[in-house]
């Protein structure tokens, strides 16, 4: 068979094979190139890869933020929101469209007054529950929240949706999203500091503070009140200042050749980063986190003399030196679920409140005093509150279901309005109906507070602008801001 002259013109099925290297190869690259160096169009298209402080979008209300979130879902109606025509209907039966959104359906009873009292505080007469009697003190200077409403009814989705924005695992966090955003002012401590109970972790444990698809850098680092701050900080030998420096250098040099050979390899930048930054906190964190240096007013008004209050009391504390100190983000946890009253209502309601009042109060009281509260923005509260009706339990010791429909928090400083009460639930507490604030927006108004538009401040992954607030609408909250 007679051999046929070499054609000009290639194949369809061979030139796109042969091109797969090239066309593919250069389409996987861009796909790579985005998720590995993508940059945030509202920064100035710089690729955001560490801590260096970065210009908001406009001028900024606060400069840090400590969440003290109260996991397990404090009851509104029996601290923050009264109601008495719960009174009135004491015993009776539920609205129908409760019974939807029920837990423990074989447990329900009947419409449950709270049994405390609320009375009047501040010069704005915001009512409180006699539970908190030291939130009272600094009623003038919190915005209490009634109408915040959530998605789903269970602690692990409500708690994703809180740090998230939405109902599922695997999303940056709240203050990781904020880090990335603006950076922290601190070159010696994390921009993002966890304070979790001694007692043991929350629920969703350490995926509540994880940077997931957001470079590793800007996760959460958790500190701990007791013991050291951060296990193996300190180095086991002691060597000479002179010698721990050299030693210091040579790494540095050694780290810098390791990361030119391995370009794209983000988790890499942030392992280089982070022993970077454990050299420069083996000072910092010492001074930080050393109560010693507070004079015995301070320790007794943050409740550090109380065996109650003592481990509440001291993370708040370090909260606020490490605010001082210029951290960006602290988040302060408690103990598994003690805010989840199903059963022993009154015995969970006083452990709780004896645990957090006095300390969240006196935090509130310590920035102020310190001219800090201005530009530091506190917030309390819970993934949602509890139902107005009995959780009905074996031996009489009655409780209160989840309640996502409408739930309070309280927010203090960072631009947020002093002395007001905003937003309402229904007669009998259940539903949120005036005025009413999403998670979504609750998120929206917080970054907003720090200078960043929630629509731009983004994360280009898989060829997507990913947000905090994505695909749900949200609105800024300007009623509640100075």
């Amino acid at each position: 068979m007679k051999n046929r002259p070499e054609s000009p013109h290639i194949p369809r099925r061979e030139f796109f094979s042969r091109l797969s290297d090239g066309l593919y190869g250069t389409a996987l690259a861009t796909l790579l190139g985005e998720d590995l160096f993508s940059s945030n169009p509202a920064l100035a298209g710089h690729a955001v890869r560490d801590l260096k402080p970065r210009a908001p979008h406009y001028r900024p209300r606060a400069k840090a933020v400590i969440h003290l979130f109260m996991n397990g879902g404090p009851s509104q109606v029996d601290l923050f929101d009264p109601k008495p025509e719960l009174a009135r209907l004491a015993g009776g039966a539920p609205p129908r469209d409760i019974l939807n959104k029920i837990e423990f359906a074989d447990q329900v009873g009947g419409l449950l007054p709270s049994p405390y009292k609320f009375r009047r505080h501040g010069r704005c007469g915001m009512e409180l529950s006699e539970l908190l009697p030291h939130l009272g003190e600094v009623a003038d200077d919190i915005t209490l929240i009634r109408s915040m409403y959530g998605e789903h009814f269970n602690h692990e989705p409500a708690i994703y949706l809180m740090h998230s924005g939405r109902t599922l695992p695997n999303r940056p966090s709240l203050g990781s999203w904020v880090v990335y955003g603006l950076g922290s002012e601190t070159r010696n401590l994390p921009g993002y500091v966890v304070l979790d109970d001694p007692k043991g972790l929350p629920i969703n444990r350490e995926q509540n503070w994880q940077s997931a698809w957001l470079p590793p850098v800007y996760q959460g680092t958790r500190f701990r009140a007791e013991g050291p701050p951060v296990l193996n900080l300190e180095s086991r030998r002691k060597l000479p200042r002179d010698l721990i420096e050299a030693e210091r250098a040579l790494l540095r040099r050694l780290d810098t050749a390791h990361r030119n050979t391995r370009p794209m390899e983000p988790e890499l930048d942030a392992r280089i980063a982070s022993y970077e930054l454990a050299a420069r906190m083996q000072l910092a964190t010492s001074d930080a986190l050393d109560l010693s240096q507070e004079d015995e007013a301070t320790r007794e008004m943050y409740g550090l003399n109380d065996e109650l209050t003592r481990s509440y009391g001291t993370r708040c504390l370090m909260a606020r030196r490490l605010v001082e100190r210029g951290v960006r983000f602290v988040q302060i946890f408690i103990e598994g679920q003690i805010w989840d009253a199903h059963t022993n209502l009154e015995k969970s309601l006083t452990y709780s409140c004896g645990k957090t009042d006095r300390p969240a109060a006196a935090l509130v009281k310590d920035l102020k005093r310190r001219g800090l509260l201005e530009e530091t923005l506190v917030i309390w509260g819970g993934e949602f509150g509890r139902m107005p009706l009995a959780q009905v339990a074996d031996r009489g010791a009655d409780g209160r279901d989840h309640g996502p429909d409408g739930f309070s928090i309280w927010m203090a400083g960072g631009g947020v309005k002093a002395g007001l009460t905003y937003g309402g639930t229904d007669d009998i507490g259940h539903k949120s109906v005036d005025q009413r604030v999403s998670v979504h927006d609750f998120h929206a108004t917080l970054l907003h507070l720090l200078g960043m538009n929630y629509r731009d401040l983004v994360y280009r992954r898989h060829g997507l602008d990913e947000r905090l607030t994505d695909q749900f609408p949200a609105r800024v909250v300007d009623e509640i801001l100075v």
